[in-house]
């Protein structure tokens, strides 16, 4: 999954940027953290979707509480782009680490929405102190029939051959299945089949952690053509649009 890139346009996916609002500050307080286990009933669920573009923006901010008045005003700005707003989410290590995910009309114009001035006042004026990291995905496959977690972890890698690999991913479900993750969105950069983005609802997070660390994942990430380690965000839905 490229850096400045989770799908239907109708019921589920993408922008930076794919909830409820959450109160916080800089202090991570025991009652923002996502719980391992939270399970909420979200919209009905629809019918497995097909290929959707979608754009993912994560970064830090220094106080989520300020930083969500800033992102809210700029809705205009994001409409005149054809980006729409679908999820927010935050980190659950670091709840002042946020995960923005839209629905984008078209690559060309989100780009130049991402990349405008106006665009960087804004988050910069919002509190953002990270350079954004933004992605820009075209999802083959989202479930939203999957188990409702709002907590959930997003994994990008690089693949050699994206058949390959997709092929050695799907047999490897029951492996998920058994950590307690559920395939929401499987994904790979526009234009570029070799980098990965998936989406996984998490029922248990000390669970998943230790099924991502296990020398079973990591053999058949090897078989699968992967290279490079992978990059895990663990995070929770906060608002839902």
């Amino acid at each position: 999954m490229k850096q400045v890139k989770f799908l239907t346009p109708v019921s589920i996916v993408a922008t930076m940027l794919f909830f409820s609002s959450c109160n916080s500050g800089n202090d991570k307080k025991a009652d923002e953290t996502p719980a391992d286990t939270s399970t909420v009933k979200m919209d009905t669920p629809s019918t497995p979707s097909g290929p959707t573009m979608v754009m993912t923006i994560r970064h830090k901010v220094a106080n989520y509480a300020k930083w969500k008045p800033g992102y809210d005003a700029y809705d205009s700005g994001r409409i005149a782009g054809g980006v729409h707003n679908y999820i927010i989410a935050r980190g659950t290590e670091d709840t002042n680490m946020v995960l923005v995910a839209t629905i984008i009309d078209d690559i060309d114009k989100a780009k130049v929405m991402a990349g405008s001035k106006s665009l960087k006042d804004k988050m910069k004026d919002a509190g953002v102190i990270s350079a954004p990291s933004i992605d820009y995905l075209e999802a083959v496959m989202n479930d939203t029939t999957a188990l409702q977690s709002t907590v959930r972890v997003m994994l990008k890698h690089k693949v050699k051959d994206w058949d390959a690999w997709k092929k050695a991913f799907d047999s490897h479900k029951q492996a998920r299945m058994d950590a307690g993750l559920s395939d929401r969105i499987v994904s790979h950069t526009v234009g570029d089949t070799h980098s990965v983005t998936l989406v996984f609802a998490v029922a248990d997070v000390a669970k998943a952690k230790a099924f991502m660390n296990s020398q079973d994942l990591k053999d058949k990430m090897k078989e699968a053509g992967v290279e490079g380690p992978p990059d895990a965000f663990f995070y929770k839905v906060v608002q839902k649009y």
